[in-house]
């Protein structure tokens, strides 16, 4: 071993000398500089463990939200969906009341109508009769040449109405 020692040029003091200072940087390095290093490192480990785990559980969360979201799309849109249905059925059913509103409205003006039609001819009827039979009594004293009593104008009008009544 001394002859290693002798070809290399290692002198034992020194090496030793040498051997203590390396230990002494080790350990200040260690202390100083791997220490906070190696545990910035294992924090920043952590940290992405961590930040893995609530990714995770936001794509769970997010999965979920999606699902309920959906549930609630579809439940809107059913909702939705009767509403409109409900609507159309109100809406038909309105239509049809309005209609059948209508048609009683009309049937009532029609009947009034005739009822008034009715009324009025049977007051121009009233009316040509009499005028008729005055015709008639007043024809019949000039081509008589007679003056007509009351009875005979009444028995000529009865006569005149009951021909034109036929």
């Amino acid at each position: 071993m001394a002859d290693i020692l002798h070809t290399f040029k290692i002198d034992g003091a020194s090496f030793a000398a040498q051997c203590v200072i390396l230990i002494v940087v080790f350990l200040v390095l260690n202390k100083f500089a791997f220490g906070p290093i190696t545990q910035l490192l294992l924090e920043r480990r952590r940290r992405i463990e961590e930040a893995e785990a609530n990714f995770e559980k936001s794509k769970v969360s997010v999965a979920s939200a999606e699902g309920e979201a959906r549930k609630v799309v579809e439940t809107a849109n059913s909702q939705a969906s009767r509403l409109i249905k409900e609507a159309q059925d109100a809406a038909a059913a309105t239509a049809e009341k309005k209609r059948q509103e209508a048609i009683a409205e009309a049937t009532s003006i029609i009947a009034k109508g005739r009822e008034a039609a009715t009324i009025e001819r049977d007051q121009v009827f009233a009316t040509l009769k009499r005028d008729f039979g005055r015709l008639v009594v007043e024809t019949t004293g000039k081509v008589t040449g007679k003056v007509l009593s009351p009875d005979d104008h009444a028995r000529i009008n009865q006569e005149a109405v009951s021909q034109i009544s036929r």
